[in-house]
């Protein structure tokens, strides 16, 4: 796609975060589901870290998917969809601030409207990174990002069983600081601190991920201030338990239980454009 697209598509994306309404923006696995969520009418969508590693049959957040490998994923949903796309690109793939640099300009030039960069480390052993480097990672990356992709700071600390709210915050308000668009921690545990995020941060957009668990309505996340809403895994997982009711079903011998309303035909025509 042409300069000019990819500038549209950055310039759509960051209209989206101005508001003043909450958007969702589901997370993809393969061109197809992207082309599935524009039809139903979505203006942006993301990639899934842990759903494109499980698509490879790896891993998440231990450096098993590379980032050119990431780099090619998203730009294919860009190609298939026309849509803003925001890479969930893990830690930046890159041991230095220069190396997390050099990951933001290699996504603009794939043309991606937005980038994630979490603060973990690829070792489960010791998962989220030192406050300074952390923030010293997003510095650089808002340095490449600025007007030209949206840069997500994000924190894992609860996401990996450190339930500590006020460092979450800590570290959140330190990247919007530094120079992050939007701000997003996984897991937040509830109401309290999903408003205290806000206000923390404010006036810069949150992202929330949300899933079919979780008890808040969307309009009620939308007045307590949640700009964006994303889903993680949860679409992957959803297309993956459908397969599983059918798969046991066809085991014992169902052979209508692979029926769906979904033809390939409209697969087909979705991707013929």
């Amino acid at each position: 796609m042409s300069d000019t697209a990819a500038r549209a598509r950055y310039e759509h994306f960051v209209e989206l975060h101005r508001g003043p309404d909450t958007f969702i923006m589901p997370n993809a696995w393969d061109g197809p589901s992207a082309l599935l969520f524009k039809e139903a009418g979505f203006k942006s969508i993301a990639t899934s870290s842990a759903a494109f590693a499980a698509t490879l049959g790896r891993l998440d957040g231990i450096h098993a998917v590379g980032r050119d490998e990431h780099l090619d994923h998203a730009a294919l949903l860009t190609t298939m969809s026309g849509l803003p796309i925001n890479g969930d690109f893990e830690d930046g793939y890159g041991e230095t601030p220069e190396d997390v640099r050099a990951t933001v300009d290699a996504a603009v030039a794939r043309g991606l409207a937005g980038i994630g960069v979490e603060d973990t480390t690829g070792d489960p052993s010791n998962p989220i990174r030192d406050f300074d480097d952390a923030v010293r990672r997003i510095e650089a990356a808002a340095a490449a990002a600025h007007g030209r992709i949206v840069l997500t700071g994000r924190t894992d600390n609860l996401l990996w069983g450190i339930s500590d709210v006020d460092d979450t915050i800590r570290r959140l308000s330190a990247y919007a600081e530094a120079g992050a668009d939007v701000l997003y921690a996984p897991n937040l545990p509830d109401m309290a601190s999903i408003s205290a995020v806000i206000r923390a941060v404010a006036p810069k957009p949150v992202n929330l991920l949300v899933g079919p668990q979780d008890a808040a309505t969307f309009a009620e996340l939308q007045t307590i201030g949640v700009r964006r809403i994303s889903l993680g895994v949860d679409p992957y997982t959803h297309a993956l338990a459908a397969t599983q009711a059918a798969a046991a079903k066809l085991a014992n011998g169902d052979l209508t239980a692979l029926a769906s309303h979904l033809n390939f035909g409209h697969i087909i025509d979705l991707i013929k454009g």
